[in-house]
């Protein structure tokens, strides 16, 4: 433990304007769009069905590698995974751990030449989602390693000397972490604190992140620090290897949370810590862009483990609601409990079909899958916690129940409401929610901003909204006719979708087409409306989101119906899941598409005026604060630590 003593305080996180926010986000995104989009394609009102059917497939001998994986994996989960232990001691064994060294789990992606099994995303995804099921704290922390932490990061920007000394470690024995969010720093970094000062060809790291998955137990570390603008320094938000056990690297607690209590997750301080150069990143200014290449195909990590849980939600509710019986049949025989379990089963098809169209399409690498990555994350996240809750549900006061306290009674141990805990941090995850919506959006209008964008700014001159209105009309002059009529419309298009004896999916492909269109009028007409404004009608952009959703979902879910029909693999049934699914997602879309225009949201904007100004404290009256005492965020000023040191390292 270090001895607190007078050091030169670096000044905290940076006061920042909400423009000169976006503005970091913006540079840190890519910019172009090199290879075709099939999201990128339907919020512009092209339904290009060709970019993803026929449903892309994988090599054999990638097949037969990660099946083989598969089974290791499946009998080290049935034979070495206790679940109820981790939840009870709120730790995963350090024998777990080794074992999955041994399996070769930590370096599922990294490639054989350093040691790794170089298993291509598609099995990667269906290696976490069945570890995922077991245990989802052990689905975090391979998932933390590989698809965020140091490996992903470094095979996409990372030397060739950095490869060579880093990843043969990762894949075997040395677990990582992503250390990005400070205790006052979230989805907004341009507000970073974290420094890496220059100092001759080293750098000196000070700061405290915050929610350091794996960080407890990591061996190493990618770190997103600022370092300041100075003479051979561009500056700006950098991206480091640092060696957990560095000196002056103290992992100060470890967080508890209301679900997966096995994760390793803490707090940890940087107090001059000594950075070779050696180990930056790609150059400075780029550790946000690095982030976010790596989180396109990393985010797929989280939906994957999100159709893990629907398969085991559909079984769980199968099983059970064939057992219980209430007024003289079993509960599934009744509407009510029928609808949610139609709902798992066909909601849980269409997760499993986008995660492995994503997948796959990030394997062959011939589109550019950002869009689609986000989507399933939002949507994967989103969908998976209905699912779990309806499985509560289902289940009744037995949901509710602890699985410890229905062994302990002689019933069977269903962990319904540790998953519904487990799960709901995914909504929060690499990218809440409400982010996600805002992180989607700005890539749905991309084509509008590209031609349109300095009419709308403020900051440019007369000149250049000029030049941007000549080229905005061009555009607008060749795209708008398109999106009157289209393929939705004649009734004979995607006739393949409707083989004989089996449901009729060709009318779903087109109600996706006709859709795409209307959510480009849409998405044009809130733009000519409130043009600047736009940014700030959150509630609409997330509704566009949503649909945009949806009919990927219907997409990906009519695809794989029809790959699972001409493979031979239970087609019918493929095709009556899909059906089901799309005319559930349809009623969703109809609700979404009314609920742009006819909403609640100005009206909420006042209320949510009249809460923050103390109009209605009124309403708090009568009850008790149970919230202990404490500052909303803590205190995270750098300097030396004061807190005996938590890292816990598995060798």
């Amino acid at each position: 433990m270090s001895a607190p003593h007078n050091t030169p305080q670096v000044p905290k996180a940076p006061k920042v304007t909400e423009r000169e926010a976006r503005r970091v986000a913006e540079a840190a995104r890519e910019q172009d769009w090199r290879k075709p989009s099939f999201a990128k394609e339907l919020f512009l009102g092209r339904f290009r069905l060709d970019l993803i059917h026929p449903h892309p497939l994988p090599p054999p001998d990638d097949i037969r590698r990660g099946e083989e994986f598969l089974a290791r994996l499946r009998a080290f989960c049935e034979t070495h995974i206790d679940s109820a232990r981790i939840e009870r001691e709120a730790r995963i064994p350090d024998e777990v751990i080794s074992g999955l060294k041994e399996l070769g789990a930590l370096g599922m992606k990294i490639e054989t030449k350093y040691g790794g099994l170089g298993l291509t995303q598609v099995y990667y995804n269906k290696a976490l989602a069945l570890v995922g099921s077991a245990s989802p704290a052990i689905g975090a922390l391979l998932s933390a390693h590989q698809s965020i932490g140091v490996p992903q990061p470094l095979k996409i920007f990372g030397t060739q000397e950095q490869k060579d000394v880093y990843l043969p470690r990762l894949a075997t024995t040395d677990i990582s972490a992503f250390l990005l969010t400070e205790p006052d720093v979230g989805s907004d970094p341009a507000r970073l604190a974290t420094t890496a000062v220059p100092d001759g060809p080293d750098y000196l790291l000070d700061g405290v992140k915050l929610w350091t998955t794996n960080g407890v137990v990591a061996d190493l570390l990618v770190v997103m620090a600022r370092v300041p603008a100075s003479e051979g320094h561009p500056g700006g938000i950098t991206a480091f290897v640092v060696e957990a056990d560095a000196p002056g690297v103290t992992v100060e607690h470890r967080n508890a949370f209301m679900g997966l209590r096995g994760i390793e997750n803490g707090v940890t301080r940087f107090h001059g810590v000594r950075v070779p150069g050696a180990c930056r990143i790609g150059p400075e200014g780029a550790g946000l862009k690095i982030a976010l290449t790596t989180l396109n195909t990393g985010r797929l990590s989280l939906p994957a483990m999100c159709v893990g849980v629907g398969k085991w939600s559909l079984k769980i509710a199968r099983e059970w609601s064939a057992v219980r019986e209430q007024w003289g049949r079993p509960v599934a025989r009744h509407e009510a409990v029928g609808s949610k379990i139609s709902f798992i089963a066909a909601t849980t098809f269409a997760l499993e079909a986008i995660v492995d169209l994503s997948s796959q399409m990030a394997d062959e690498d011939r589109n550019d899958i950002r869009i689609e990555a986000a989507l399933a994350k939002l949507y994967g996240s989103e969908m998976g916690w209905l699912i779990a809750d309806e499985l509560v549900q289902i289940r009744g006061g037995r949901g509710f129940e602890t699985a410890a306290s229905l062994a302990a009674r002689g019933e069977r141990a269903v962990p319904a409401e540790q998953m519904l805990r487990d799960m709901r941090i995914n909504r929060i995850f690499e990218g809440s929610t409400e982010i996600m919506h805002l992180l989607i959006a700005r890539e749905a209008v991309d084509a509008h901003l590209k031609v349109a964008g300095d009419i709308i700014d403020p900051d440019k001159p007369l000149g250049a909204k000029a030049r941007a209105g000549a080229n905005a009309a061009g555009f607008y002059a060749r795209w708008l006719p398109q999106l009157v009529t289209g393929a939705g419309q004649l009734p004979r298009t995607y006739g393949e979708f409707h083989p004989a004896g089996h449901r009729d999916l060709s009318g779903h492909l087109r109600y996706v087409e006709r859709c795409s269109r209307k959510l480009a009028r849409s998405t044009f007409y809130a733009m000519s409306r409130w043009q600047g404004r736009m940014e700030t009608k959150q509630g609409f952009l997330g509704r566009i989101v949503d649909i945009g959703a949806e009919l990927f979902a219907m997409s990906a879910a009519c695809v794989r119906a029809e790959h699972l029909r001409g493979a031979g693999e239970h087609g019918r049934e493929a095709y009556q899941l899909a059906d089901a699914f799309c005319r559930q997602a349809r009623v969703r879309v109809e609700e979404l598409f009314t609920r742009l225009w006819s909403n609640t949201d100005d009206l909420d904007r006042r209320v949510v005026d009249g809460v923050l100004s103390g109009t209605y404290t009124w309403l708090e009256e009568g009850v008790i604060d149970p919230s202990g005492e404490g500052p909303w965020i803590a205190d995270a000023t750098p300097g030396p630590s004061v807190q005996e040191n938590q890292h816990r390292p598995l060798r």
